[in-house]
């Protein structure tokens, strides 16, 4: 199976480079699986002092690559040892019979964990987005420990309109409250500039100073000792944890099972069957005027 991440030791810095740019690194269970292995990788490498997360293509993350299951094709067959996609079971559901939420949960159980193994490795990371990091995309984002973002990126979550909860939800411990509240009442995103202005930034240079600036940023955290690093992490992560991170994750993972199996699900899913996914989520989008996002790939096709 040919890799969809590209991994690369420059010096101090561990590159980690999402490798889709056809499907807009759109997320999928090989992905996924190489994201979490690269990253305990480059944990366990005494000579990696930081690890730099970055995208190829027009864009950082569309979010995960639904249109196959969304508009019911590459369906599996429980019991045939095929591992189910939550998004298929809900793709192929029968409203007539029992859905079971424990077994949705325990797939995206399994992304989360994946995807926190950027904010819970000891290694800081930093993201680089370029163009747009949406849905499923703005877990990797917020999970590592930096954003570095170019002032005309796009990013936020519009599943939260419909078809989605986020999963590791740490729009609240990023943003407080108030903000978070008011990006997942609407699925409205930011542009860079705006994610710098409201604190889930450290930096959003012009498009083209993105990599001066991120380079910059990652060469002067190379240059720490590791456990000086290792510990400031540790350290600050336990605030979070401390606020109660984990059952917020608990629930979120349960939520976004709930979010495929409403009535509104069902006809988001039910359209993109019949007029194609890009369809569906275009016609989501309308209404709040920024239906252009569905140009993305993946999630946001």
């Amino acid at each position: 199976m040919t890799p969809v991440i590209d991994y690369e030791v420059d010096g101090r810095v561990a590159r980690i480079t999402l490798n889709r740019p056809d499907r807009g690194n759109g997320l999928t269970r090989q992905l996924i699986d190489e994201l979490a292995e690269l990253v305990e990788q480059a944990d366990l490498d005494p000579g990696v002092h930081v690890m730099l997360l970055s995208g190829r293509g027009t864009g950082f993350c569309g979010g995960y690559d639904l249109v196959d299951s969304a508009e019911g094709m590459g369906l599996g067959v429980p019991g045939d040892g095929t591992p189910l996609d939550p998004f298929v079971m809900a793709a192929n559901h029968d409203p007539k019979q029992t859905w079971d939420p424990m077994v949705d949960h325990a797939m995206m159980r399994r992304n989360v964990r994946a995807f926190m193994t950027l904010f819970e490795c000891q290694t800081p990371v930093v993201c680089k987005v370029h163009g747009f990091c949406v849905a499923g995309g703005t877990d990797l984002a917020l999970c590592s420990d930096l954003l570095v973002i170019a002032d005309d990126a796009k990013i936020g979550y519009p599943p939260a309109r419909v078809w989605g909860s986020p999963t590791t939800m740490l729009w609240a411990h990023r943003l407080g409250p108030q903000r978070a509240k008011r990006l997942l009442f609407t699925g409205d995103c930011l542009s860079g500039a705006e994610a710098l202005d409201w604190g889930l930034a450290i930096e959003a240079p012009p498009a083209d100073e993105l990599d001066e600036r991120t380079e910059i940023l990652v060469d002067r955290i190379a240059q720490m000792p590791l456990n000086q690093l290792a510990m400031m992490k540790l350290l600050v992560n336990q605030t979070l944890h401390a606020q109660g991170l984990h059952a917020t994750q608990l629930l979120g993972t349960v939520f976004d099972g709930i979010t495929r199996h409403t009535p509104e699900g069902y006809a988001f899913q039910q359209r993109a069957a019949t007029a194609g996914f890009r369809t569906a989520v275009r016609e989501r989008d309308e209404p709040f005027g920024d239906a252009g996002l569905s140009t993305f790939k993946g999630e946001m096709p």
